[in-house]
């Protein structure tokens, strides 16, 4: 009967461990491995100890019960640690581990020295051998070093419960379970219950509980169950290389992806193969130089054998065993949908802005051509010939050009263009300005004279509220100008406000250069046009008095330019 108690616990632990091993899973935690195994060695123990008929025998196999006896205390407790996420140092482990070995050497002496045992007899009960045990010295740590690993346990277990969120309850309920049941065995064992060991029979509700937690860890274990099924659903591939960029491995995507990798031996160096240089070995380059600074994705293309385009997207990060970094782990996930998509939606985001500009372009030749159309009619009641507005803006265009070759005055091509758009509003106030003043053939009086001067200030006013709802404020502000200041000296005498000096805007000194110049070599009905050389002279004249001594060069190097243009008037 009792050999058959024995026999039975260790039928069922071996038939728990195969079906361990028939479940296993290689994320699993090494420590309830070995648990499976030290129980099926110590439950055997236990029937060939109590089977036997030879007292050599039975001592033998007490001493193998023992091994699994003084191991798996360390073991269970490691699984608690590792699966309730609690640090614990190396050094510790080892410590730990070195005295259950030496826990396991004074078992040894047993039959040799009166250190663990003082006295082993054997008694021959029902034709068995049975061990009449005395304990010795030694034997009394075994229970405290037992003591001691389920107090840790225990309270690593009701630390994480109470601490750390991130761990399932439902494991550690499952933990506390053998802790239970081996306290109890223990106990019974110890206060008069002796006909038969309890120990198997909690050593086989320890491994059934560790089935239920083993199969709980994998749906736990966020990481492994990602990687897993990323590797499973086959769209991502996995390419390893260690840090002196030997290849370590790659999974079959990441083959069918970069077929090279076909080629490449385990440990070979990727730097003695072409066809690597420009994509793994950049890969991990540029990610060595741009560690934690910037992108380290990239997208890589390939043609499939039936002519399809494919899109990958590659990234880099360091490859860990444990938390030791041991090289480069790369990445190749399908990236093909979303890069169709990016390439429709730039596509419509191109016709779209090619057809906003276009829109906005027509919007602008339309509010030019009316702000053009507007001066047109000013300059039509005017007593001018015609065409000055054309002109001017022909003059400003080239002395810009001029000011452009050194640019030492740092003109922005906005600005550049702006004022050359800006210079036909520069006489917009005109329009302000009554026919009988502005159509006079003669002199004008003092007083018709400063009726014609209001012509300044009444075009920055049409301007401003012309251009006030466009979105170019930059444009606005020197069209303003231009048509404020552009009657402006340079010595303060000019007019409406008689600024001096640089306070006039350069856009207002530019076009007072190219409106005067028009206004001296073009026909007018109260005047015959000057020569070049007269109103050249007239120009130079008022350098540093009417105009800007720092124009002179570029109206001198534009001179040339400007009287082709004339002659051709």
């Amino acid at each position: 009967m009792v050999t058959a108690y024995y026999a039975i616990n260790f039928v069922i632990a071996t038939i728990l461990a195969f079906i361990y091993v028939y479940i296993w899973n290689k994320h699993y935690d090494t420590n309830i491995t070995l648990i499976f195994m030290l129980i099926c060695i110590s439950n055997m123990a236990y029937f060939l100890m109590y089977s036997n008929t030879n007292p050599e025998a039975a001592m033998i196999s007490l001493k193998v019960l023992y091994f699994g006896g003084c191991l798996l205390p360390w073991f269970i407790t490691m699984s608690v640690v590792n699966l309730c996420q609690f640090e614990l140092k190396n050094i510790i482990r080892m410590i730990m581990f070195v005295i259950n070995c030496l826990m396991y050497c004074c078992v040894l002496t047993a039959g040799h020295f009166p250190l663990y045992y003082k006295k082993v007899d054997f008694i021959m009960v029902d034709n068995k051998w049975v061990i009449n045990k005395e304990y010795g010295p030694l034997h009394a740590l075994f229970y405290v070093v037992i003591a001691f690993y389920m107090s840790l346990s225990i309270g690593i277990i009701i630390y994480t419960y109470t601490k750390k969120k991130q761990v399932s309850r439902k494991i550690l309920y499952l933990l506390v379970i053998p802790e239970i049941t081996s306290m109890l065995s223990y106990f019974l064992n110890h206060v008069g219950v002796r006909s038969l060991e309890l120990v198997p029979v909690t050593y086989n509700i320890s491994l059934f509980v560790y089935l239920l937690i083993v199969k709980s860890m994998s749906m736990y274990d966020v990481s492994d169950m990602v990687i897993q099924s990323m590797v499973e659903t086959g769209n991502t591939g996995f390419v390893s290389v260690d840090f002196k960029h030997h290849y370590l491995g790659s999974n079959e995507t990441a083959k069918r992806i970069m077929p090279q990798l076909y080629d490449l031996a385990v440990d070979q160096s990727l730097d003695s193969v072409d066809a690597f240089k420009d994509s793994v070995l950049y890969w991990i380059k540029h990610f060595e130089k741009n560690e934690g600074a910037g992108n380290n994705s990239y997208i890589i293309e390939r043609t499939t054998e039936d002519n399809k385009q494919e899109s990958y997207k590659v990234e880099v990060n360091y490859l860990y065993n444990g938390k030791k970094k041991i090289g480069y782990q790369i990445f190749l996930s399908d990236d093909t949908q979303n890069q169709r998509y990016i390439k429709l939606l730039d596509k419509y985001n191109s016709e779209l802005e090619e057809e906003v500009a276009t829109k906005t372009e027509r919007i602008v030749m339309m509010h030019n051509n009316l702000v053009l159309s507007m001066a047109t009619m000013v300059e039509s009641r005017d007593n001018s010939t015609g065409g000055h507005i054309k002109r001017t803006s022909e003059g400003v265009r080239i002395l810009i050009e001029e000011m452009k070759k050194d640019n030492e005055l740092n003109l922005s091509e906005d600005f550049c263009a702006n004022i050359i758009k800006a210079a036909p509003m520069h006489d917009l106030g005109k329009i302000a300005v009554d026919d009988a003043i502005l159509r006079k053939p003669g002199r004008f009086t003092p007083e018709e004279f400063e009726v014609m001067k209001s012509h300044a200030s009444e075009g920055a006013k049409i301007v401003h509220e012309i251009l006030k709802s466009t979105e170019n404020e930059t444009f606005q502000v020197l069209a303003e100008n231009v048509a404020h200041y552009h009657h402006e000296r340079v010595d303060g005498s000019g007019y409406p406000v008689g600024l001096k000096g640089d306070d006039i805007p350069l856009e207002a000194r530019i076009m007072a250069i190219a409106d005067v110049y028009d206004a001296l070599v073009s026909k007018r009905v109260y005047k015959e046009k000057m020569s070049f050389e007269e109103a050249d002279k007239i120009i130079m004249e008022g350098m540093g008095t009417q105009f800007d001594e720092k124009l002179k060069k570029y109206y001198v190097s534009a001179r040339p330019k400007l009287e082709e243009y004339y002659s051709k008037q």
